[in-house]
């Protein structure tokens, strides 16, 4: 029965992996067909494209999603990917607490899936606190 458990809880963790890696591989995306003047194909907040503009600072923020994305869900170099996007999900959960609720459900299902990765790969980053 141990065994079966271990499966679930590896498949909770890969399906995690995948998730965060497709929402930020896709709004990532998303950001680079707004960058290059077309209209986007999933909804974004109106007041975070206004605070990001059109122009360095959004291809600033979309390059390293799509990248961390791709790492994610090629589970290559993920404790890696997990700590580019610490500062990035902080940042998106504290823009949507206190600027535009709109998107706060999704920030919250990142800043989880976030904390439950990290949690699996803490071994990767206990010699940051050693």
């Amino acid at each position: 029965m141990v065994l079966g458990a271990d499966k679930v809880k590896i498949n909770t963790f890969r399906v995690s992996e995948i998730l965060l890696g497709l929402i930020f591989l896709s709004a990532g995306l998303n950001g680079y067909i707004v960058l290059f003047g077309f209209n986007p194909l999933f909804p974004t907040s109106p007041k975070a494209m206004e605070f990001l503009g059109t122009g360095y600072l959004l291809a600033l923020e979309k390059t390293p999603e799509i990248v961390c994305g791709l790492l994610l869900i090629t589970r290559r170099l993920v404790p890696l990917a997990l700590t580019i996007l610490a500062p990035i999900i902080i940042n998106i959960l504290a823009f949507h607490i206190f600027v535009d609720y709109a998107f706060l459900p999704l920030a919250l299902l990142i800043s989880l899936l976030e904390v439950m990765l990290i949690w699996k790969y803490r071994k990767n980053f206990m010699c940051l606190i050693n």
